[in-house]
């Protein structure tokens, strides 16, 4: 029987590594999402979420429960990412037109469990490569909203603490963010649909 999550936090502070990456498999998946929506490819996203493992690791004595333990992982892997994409920027190194690289071997972790159902996982897979690749065209600034709001699925306060900006501010960039996601994919279908058509 596994240890309540109280306990796994008690040991991993003292430094038990076994009990830090038992409490930590509960979030892998979800680390991993939120990495992959920052950086669009499967080997950065693993890489920067091992990262923030670590550094989760290597912070956990200073955790003092101001926050869920959750929250408190999911910040920290948005900020090694934002750490990331900032340094990108520097050296300007930053493609919002990169192509997606979407490992089939991570397909079931990262979709409901239709693992006898091939079809379904295959359209989950078809939709979730399409809105990555949306995604990864916005602006970074509307990407980060997005990214924030609806995959960490912080308040709009939170966001603007952590971006260091006003609520009004967050809350237009993500309104502008949602709109154009929504016209580009109003703008897809309708070419969807003409494209097909003129195949009649």
């Amino acid at each position: 029987m596994s240890l309540t999550n109280d306990r796994l936090l008690e040991r991993s502070r003292a430094g038990d590594v076994d009990a830090f990456q038992e409490l930590i498999n509960q979030y892998e998946k979800k680390i991993y999402t939120i990495a992959y929506r920052f950086m669009g490819n499967h080997e950065d996203a693993s890489d920067l979420a091992q990262e923030a493992m670590l550094k989760a690791f290597r912070s956990i004595s200073k955790f003092r429960g101001e926050a869920s333990f959750k929250t408190w992982l999911y910040h920290i892997t948005a900020n090694v990412c934002r750490d990331e994409l900032r340094k990108r920027s520097r050296r300007h190194e930053v493609s919002l037109d990169e192509p997606l690289v979407f490992d089939e071997g991570e397909v079931p972790k990262q979709t409901a469990d239709w693992s006898g159902v091939p079809e379904k996982l295959y359209e989950e897979r078809e939709l979730q490569e399409y809105l990555n690749g949306l995604i990864q065209k916005l602006t970074p600034e509307y990407r980060m909203v997005i990214v924030m709001r609806e995959i960490q699925e912080l308040s709009y306060e939170e966001i603007a603490i952590k971006l260091d900006c006003s609520l009004g501010t967050v809350k237009s960039r993500l309104n502008r963010a949602r709109k154009a996601l929504k016209d580009k994919i109003v703008s897809d279908r309708e070419q969807m649909t003409e494209g097909k058509r003129l195949t009649k």
